[in-house]
């Protein structure tokens, strides 16, 4: 690579991606850590986008007709810092980008939501953020489509690289896209060749063009440090032919470090101070760290200003709204609780006692969303593959296709990490309250990106279904007996089994009454009574209440969640019939319980009892309210699961892994 001859092809190209260069150098050897070769090697592609292509404005980060910008390559996180900063974001200071990494800093390691405006969602894990940008293409569409392309008209752009493209979310989310046919969707492929281990070619060999145009994507290339070449190659990925596109942008990963260019040298460390002051003489760039050229930084400036009359033109056309629709508008771009929320599930409460439905609680959630997306155009709905199983379409809802951009139900295939990453691009984007269905046991699948969901505090729905042994015959693989100890063990994230269509109608009131934390409701297969005789007020919101009262001070208190309050009750009704005052307590969330002051915790599970926990899984959550909350380890016992499941019908193996109403029984007595 001559650079020279680079320099003096473009000198204004040149001096703008120089100062991103230089930025993440002296960013990462201040931090000492970091990966600095990824922003080096696309300043030139990110340059030419944001100079030429991206539509937003720097003075207003929330607007919501801004084009999307997102790093997947999270770990070269000084690339988008480094842009913030200098397109006038006002958040990202100097002082900022000085303390990258550090404690308190708004530049954390990897880019993260929430923290900084200009970061759209949290990148790192590699992979994710390919896949979540499918979700904020959807999106897009959708909104166009209702609310039509003088609201709603931009694209969703991704650096992406090699890394990002190795992981198996990526095939998920880049067949859904090609399938969906989202135009909109523009992948930026870093493709320089490098991972930490060294070359691609050590541990692969996909032909990237091949898979990407077998998926439906358009393909194009360019040289990654050419700016006639990006931007001819960028101007023709905007023009939108119906298929998402791929732009292979070929670069070297250090561009311009004379001894670790093009190699994992400059992949995930500093360069050092030898290596940055020769890589300073060959940019011609004889600034001091962190000084940038006034001039350099007015071009950089005016970039950032750019959109602001697109942004003025937009606000004109809202503003043009009748007031109704403005604020229905507003509302629902700022994913604002549905105002009619707790009266429709109020009235379907009465209702659900006046029918005493048996069904299953994955069926009584279907009965809710019916009732709910009736009058909730925010609810976007999904299954991986799932739909009849899961439950979780409506009528009237209508399939979200690349012929029907008005549908608000998406068959995502069997691609449970790509359905949940989508979901959270969803979200993101603005204007829909995402839900998705699979089996509790597939959590396993979708956990990466489930992870991230409580991480960035995105209040997506989880419809897990088949939630215990009970599922029955399908045997161990698909039987969770772990996984609602996983999902409680996820800071951030609510936990729902309820046990019959009361509970499950008020776990979907506090699921889509979130606004910062993402909701699982692990649903059963086999049907349930209707074991609530109140309809008033919302107690699965307190996590745990008494669900039956003991006939006097209690000596025995049951604990059970879902299926197996069933169970409890049962039990309860053969212990009073012996003299033993029993208390049944339903827990249908731990989170919510836990966050209940203690007196109200004292009055659900008085001391001096005998406690037994009741759960078709693992005994690990149950522990604090067993052994805590004033409980006694001799005079507590849980039933349920001690390891895998088996192939049977379901009430065969409730009785051969004893979680039946005569053990407990008989557990409790003899704890007496």
């Amino acid at each position: 690579m001559d650079i020279a001859a680079r320099r003096t092809a473009d000198p204004a190209h040149w001096n703008l991606a120089s100062a991103i260069r230089v930025l993440s150098m002296d960013a990462v050897e201040a931090a000492n850590s970091g990966h600095p070769g990824m922003p080096m090697g696309m300043a030139d592609v990110a340059t030419v986008l944001f100079r030429n292509h991206l539509k937003f404005d720097a003075s207003a980060p929330h607007w919501f007709d801004r084009d999307r910008f997102i790093l997947s390559a999270g770990h070269g996180s000084m690339l988008i810092y480094s842009l913030l900063h200098l397109t006038g974001y006002e958040q990202m200071t100097l002082d900022q980008v000085r303390n990258f990494r550090q404690l308190g800093a708004i530049t954390a390691g990897h880019p993260e939501y929430g923290h900084v405006e200009g970061v759209e969602t949290t990148t790192g894990p590699l992979g994710q953020g390919i896949a979540t940008a499918a979700g904020f293409a959807i999106a897009e569409e959708a909104m166009r489509a209702e609310f039509g392309a003088d609201l709603c008209d931009h694209r969703t752009w991704v650096i992406a690289g090699d890394g990002c493209l190795m992981e198996g979310i990526s095939h998920e989310a880049i067949a859904l896209a090609g399938h969906q046919k989202l135009g909109r969707l523009i992948v930026l492929w870093d493709n320089n060749d490098i991972t930490i281990d060294g070359r691609v070619s050590l541990s692969d060999a996909t032909d990237q063009h091949a898979r990407f145009a077998a998926a439906g994507w358009r393909v194009l290339s360019c040289d990654g440090h050419d700016a006639a070449d990006i931007d001819r190659a960028l101007s023709q990925a905007a023009q939108d032919d119906g298929r998402p596109t791929l732009v292979d942008c070929k670069t070297i990963i250090g561009f311009g470090a004379p001894n670790k260019a093009d190699s994992s040298k400059a992949h995930g460390s500093p360069l050092g101070a030898d290596e940055i002051a020769a890589t300073r003489a060959a940019y011609g760039w004889s600034h001091e760290p962190f000084h940038l050229p006034n001039q350099i930084v007015a071009d950089w400036r005016a970039i950032g200003q750019r959109g602001a009359a697109q942004r003025a033109a937009w606000n004109d056309r809202v503003d043009g709204l009748s007031d109704e629709a403005r604020n229905d508008f507003a509302r629902r771009i700022g994913n604002e609780v549905h105002p009619r929320l707790n009266a429709i599930i109020d009235a379907f409460k009465v209702q659900t006692l006046e029918a005493k439905p048996k069904v299953a609680t994955r069926k009584a959630s279907e009965n809710v969303l019916e009732v709910l997306n009736a009058e909730m155009p925010e609810n976007f709905g999904g299954s991986a593959d799932l739909t009849g199983s899961n439950n979780t379409k409506t009528g009237g809802q209508g399939v979200f296709s690349a012929e029907n951009r008005m549908g608000r139900y998406l068959h995502y295939g069997i691609r449970e990490h790509g359905m949940a990453a989508a979901m959270n691009g969803i979200w993101l984007h603005g204007g829909f309250r995402p839900y998705g269905g699979t089996f509790l046991t597939f959590t396993d699948y979708a956990r990466g990106a489930m992870r991230l969901s409580a991480l960035m505090g995105l209040p997506v729905v989880y419809v897990m279904t088949h939630d215990s042994i009970g599922l029955g015959e399908d045997g161990p693989t698909h039987q969770p007996v772990e996984h609602l100890a996983i999902c409680r063990a996820t800071p951030n994230t609510l936990t729902f089994r309820p046990c019959d269509q009361t509970e499950t109608a008020e776990a979907w009131e506090i699921a889509l009454s979130q606004d910062a934390t993402p909701s699982v409701l692990a649903l059963s297969r086999q049907n349930l009574p209707l074991l609530r005789q109140e309809t008033g007020e919302n107690l699965t919101v307190k996590g745990a209440y008494v669900l039956r009262e003991a006939s006097a001070t209690p000596k025995v208190v049951l604990m059970a969640t879902g299926s197996e309050v069933e169970i409890a009750v049962a039990a309860r009704d053969a212990l009073e019939g012996q003299g033993i005052a029993t208390r049944v307590v339903s827990v249908p969330s731990m989170e919510l319980f836990r966050d209940q002051p203690r007196d109200y915790r004292a009055e659900v599970l008085p001391a001096n009892t005998v406690r037994i926990a009741i759960e078709a899984a693992v005994r690990q959550p149950w522990d604090w309210l067993l052994l805590g909350e004033r409980g006694q380890e001799d005079r507590s016992a849980f039933v349920g699961m001690e390891g895998f499941g088996a192939s049977g019908p379901a009430p065969e193996l409730y009785k051969e892994f004893g979680i039946t109403a005569e053990a407990v029984a008989e557990r409790a007595k003899a704890l007496l």
